[in-house]
């Protein structure tokens, strides 16, 4: 039997007779705005180690010719590039341990992170900066708590006022 997916409004389980219904819950916008978070980051993280394989194998590969300079070169090059995507791979896990802090079922009074932030010139999602995330057809600022943004947004409710780059907002709701 095929397993409910979590598009799944409902599913029939039989057993032994007995008909069970489980129904699949929509994820919150918060939940979805998470997982697709965590999406980014894993992304980046296949990113990173799939360019460190790569260097690593090119550099398995190269073989030592007659012209010395010229291997040592194109290792050093295969190094320096394992180098920067074990950079890009510590800043992804960076990344994942500050998405594993957030709770994205925690229901917020005031902005903090996992925080989503309706505003009236834009909606933002305190968590990772992630660029434009989208939901049912809406789009999310991912942002980090240390940016700009975020800095101004932390302790502040629904009603508030902030002014950044010139450009007043007001909040509208938190979720």
């Amino acid at each position: 039997m095929k397993a409910p997916s979590s598009e799944c409004k409902g599913a029939f389980l039989i057993y032994t007779g007995l008909v069970f219904i489980i129904f699949d819950t929509p994820m919150s916008l918060k939940e979805e705005l998470y997982k697709q978070c965590l999406q980014y980051v894993q992304s980046r993280m296949d990113a990173a180690q799939q360019g460190i394989d790569e260097a690593q194998q090119a550099a398995q590969d190269d073989t030592k010719s007659s012209a010395g300079d010229k291997y040592e070169t194109g290792r050093e090059m295969m190094q320096q590039e394992t180098d920067r995507n074990m950079a890009q791979l510590n800043e992804a896990n960076k990344l994942k341990v500050a998405l594993n802090a957030i709770n994205p079922t925690t229901i917020h009074t005031v902005t903090d992170t996992g925080s989503v932030v309706i505003t009236n010139n834009g909606n933002f999602y305190m968590a990772i900066s992630a660029g434009t995330l989208t939901v049912d057809g809406k789009a999310y600022f991912a942002i980090s708590p240390a940016s700009p943004i975020g800095l101004k947004l932390k302790g502040l409710k629904a009603g508030d006022k902030f002014e950044l780059n010139g450009k007043g907002y007001v909040i509208d709701r938190l979720e």
